[in-house]
């Protein structure tokens, strides 16, 4: 409905909308950019100990982050449920209901360093590294995963901090870690002489280190407004089922991404070249985009658990129209600044050739981007995972056959980005009908 409804808001609600949009998609924004520089600086850091140790660090960090993504849900579940019980005024429950996210961060964390510490050797062959990278990327990932649980515990309080209408403190944590982390590489790697292992030790000591802050403050939030910190079952166990459809929804996304990248790798080197470095650009343009979507989860759930309706609805249609506007900028940007961004990447003539007009086609569809990202921060919100996860289904459904058949059907780099352009606009029509049914729409301190 938000998506429908002809009436526009009354200026002064509009302000409003657009304060509290800024005020919680700035530092949202500065966190998303910050994350990606932890493994710059490893890899900065640890490149300068030679080749292998470089694509030894490639695969491990490969493999942890995507372990890591698999349960971003715990922050995006943990924001929804916090934020409606914010809105029902319930500091209390609100705290509690982040605490049982924490625990199954914890819970989750155990397990995953369970499976991979000893099965390490196995996931690196898995993932193709050659025989001199293979000793390295087994140590650092060993070491690393010891910090897994310390990293789902980031997202669990980062969900809950969002949940509070606080998106400052995570951009302060993040800051403070990748300042923290630089610093510890670099003493571990080379002051130590500890190599590999000490770049590993260096990250997990950081993020053990974000996880402490995070927990400080949630436990201080707690004791102010008398929540229990102990574990409870029902809670962790309703969490666990609020974020199922939701690693749905990821684990669709990622096949999508993979089977992109996969059909890029047929297409020939030089268009899997050129792909990387468009998918690092759609990334970076994805953290401005979802930067609003974070805002809309917290705002959304903030009135729908207060019972404001149309608030909600008010909230949802000024997002869509941040979400389009922002989407026409960065397109413009990509278009002009285009010629100058992939020269930066590469010299390789036939890797800018492909890279080039696909760029293009990546411009075009930032509009489509900006709906999507907003509509799904807004569903996310209202806690409509499990809308998400059968509208991202659908999605890997309509992409899957279309990608497969750019290289049969002759295509190139810029019709794989066509296909992927297809994905998007699938995810736009999904959730704009969901948007327009108004079945969203749920108020109450629970869904």
């Amino acid at each position: 409905m938000c998506m429908t409804q002809a009436s526009a808001a009354p200026k002064a609600a509009r302000r409003r909308h657009d304060r509290e949009i800024v005020a919680l998609a700035v530092p949202a924004f500065g966190a998303l950019v910050v994350e990606p520089l932890f493994l710059m600086a490893d890899s900065a850091i640890v490149g300068h100990l030679g080749t292998p140790q470089l694509a030894g660090l490639g695969v491990a960090s490969a493999l942890l982050t995507t372990a890591v993504s698999i349960f971003v849900f715990l922050a995006y579940a943990t924001t929804a449920a916090v934020a409606r019980r914010v809105g029902a005024g319930d500091l209390q429950a609100a705290i509690r209901q982040g605490m049982d996210g924490i625990w199954l961060a914890l819970l989750l964390g155990a397990a995953v360093i369970a499976v991979v510490v000893p099965t390490a050797p196995a996931l690196v062959e898995l993932f193709g590294a050659s025989d001199t990278a293979a000793p390295y990327a087994t140590t650092y990932l060993r070491i690393s995963a010891l910090g897994i649980p310390a990293m789902l515990v980031v997202l669990a309080s980062t969900g809950v901090l969002r949940g509070l209408q606080d998106t400052k403190t995570p951009l302060y944590v993040a800051i403070a870690g990748f300042i923290a982390n630089g610093a510890l590489n670099v003493g571990l790697v080379y002051g130590a002489d500890l190599g590999i292992a000490g770049s590993a030790w260096g990250t997990v000591t950081a993020q053990c280190g974000m996880a402490a802050v995070y927990l400080a403050v949630v436990v201080r939030g707690a004791r102010k407004h008398g929540a229990s910190l102990r574990p409870d079952a029902a809670g962790i166990r309703a969490c666990a089922q609020a974020g199922t459809p939701l690693l749905i929804r990821t684990l669709s996304l990622r096949a999508i991404l993979m089977i992109a990248t996969g059909m890029a790798a047929r297409l020939g080197d030089a268009d899997i070249a050129a792909h990387q470095i468009i998918l690092g650009l759609w990334n970076l343009l994805a953290f401005a985009l979802d930067a609003i979507a974070i805002a809309g989860q917290a705002i959304i759930g903030r009135y729908l658990g207060a019972g404001d309706a149309q608030g909600a609805r008010d909230a949802c249609r000024r997002m869509v129209e941040w979400g389009i506007t922002v989407g026409v900028v960065l397109g413009v940007l990509v278009i002009v600044t285009r010629p100058l961004f992939v020269p930066l990447f590469t010299s390789d003539s036939v890797v800018k050739d492909a890279a080039l007009p696909a760029l293009v086609v990546v411009a075009l569809s930032q509009p489509v981007c900006g709906i999507v990202f907003v509509l799904d921060g807004v569903l996310m919100g209202a806690g409509d995972g499990a809308y998400l996860a059968r509208a991202m289904l659908v999605t890997l459904a309509v992409f899957t056959p279309a990608a497969l058949l750019v290289p049969v059907l002759g295509g190139d780099l810029t019709a794989l980005w066509g296909a992927m352009t297809l994905m998007m606009t699938t995810r736009m029509l999904t959730l704009w009908l969901r948007s327009r049914s108004g079945r969203w729409i749920v108020t109450g301190a629970m869904r």
